[in-house]
């Protein structure tokens, strides 16, 4: 090939893709990624499991932050997005994202994210009691440095993402006020860890020989360590489980079953079921993982039904 052959083709692949079809504000929408706000479901997590969840005021709580941790989370998309958009227009499917495209101009980008990141703290300290506020501001800080820098560090990467879904699991706690048990954080954190370095390990193997092209931070890391990474991750959180699932609290159970010891089987069974994908390199984003097995789905639900008895003592 030519040199101007070449140059031509550069030319070609770093040209913003062609916009898609619908306005601005369908643009800021897609670039907020709603398919990612099932993520914040999260927010449940620690009232389900204390029994606080079915109370008025719990409902309204946990409405109120699922919402201010949507605003949080979009409002770094939309920063992300306009700071890489020179280099997703040179990448084949990164450059259809609205920013890249040119159907949100990155101005408007940083200014709706910088606004929705002052916004919803604001609204936290107004609705919210102070440590939802502080949790929420730690989350922007540490999610808009990750942005700028600390995608780039190794092994930081996976900690701050990590740690994402780790605070989105402590939120709903700390907007009623629930102690967080040390085992519910450990099994949520190391939890979170497994799913976050399984893709990690999924990209690496899919991308092997051109791991650069969608993560260059990829080029770093070896499959041997990511594969280290989260086995060590899957086993410390069936650990933290158990010792959370068996752990009485001088509470005197009469339900028929113990139904929060037996859960231990539907949650070991679960992390095996992921750690199959997880081997294959096919481990993508969590909720596709899980919406596409039927299995993985039916052993969720079943976990769910057992800590459910559990928590109303049935």
């Amino acid at each position: 090939m030519t040199e101007a052959a070449v140059l031509r083709q550069r030319t070609h692949e770093e040209r913003p893709a062609p916009p898609r079809k619908g306005g601005l504000l369908t643009g800021l929408l897609r670039t907020a990624r709603p398919k990612q706000w099932v993520k914040n479901i999260l927010v449940v997590a620690a009232p389900a499991a204390a029994g606080e969840l079915f109370s008025r005021h719990a409902l309204s709580q946990l409405a109120l932050v699922f919402v201010l941790f949507t605003a949080c989370a979009a409002a770094v998309y939309l920063v992300n997005d306009a700071r890489d958009a020179p280099a997703d227009r040179a990448h084949p499917t990164k450059r259809h994202r609205p920013v890249a495209a040119g159907q949100v101009p990155v101005p408007l980008a940083y200014a709706v994210g910088g606004g929705l990141a002052v916004l919803a703290p604001a609204a936290a300290a107004w609705l919210c009691s102070p440590a939802v506020t502080v949790l929420l501001t730690a989350y922007l800080g540490m999610q808009l440095a990750y942005c700028v820098s600390l995608k780039h560090v190794l092994v930081v990467d996976l900690a701050v993402v990590t740690t994402g879904f780790l605070m989105r699991a402590m939120v709903g706690g700390l907007a009623l006020g629930i102690p967080l048990s040390r085992w519910f954080l450990i099994t949520t954190g190391f939890g979170a860890l497994f799913m976050v370095s399984a893709k990690r390990y999924s990209e690496a193997v899919q991308m092997a020989g051109k791991e650069g092209v969608t993560r260059a931070l990829l080029t770093e890391y070896t499959t041997g360590y990511l594969r280290f990474v989260w086995q060590l991750a899957a086993g410390v959180a069936v650990l933290g489980y158990c010792l959370w699932a068996m752990e009485e609290g001088g509470v005197p159970h009469t339900s028929v079953l113990p139904w929060r010891q037996l859960s231990m089987v539907a949650f070991i069974l679960a992390i095996l079921r992921y750690a199959v994908f997880a081997d294959r390199g096919t481990a993508g984003e969590p909720e596709d993982v899980v919406l596409r097995d039927r299995a993985l789905a039916l052993i969720g639900l079943v976990w769910m039904a057992m800590y459910g008895l559990a928590v109303a003592n049935w």
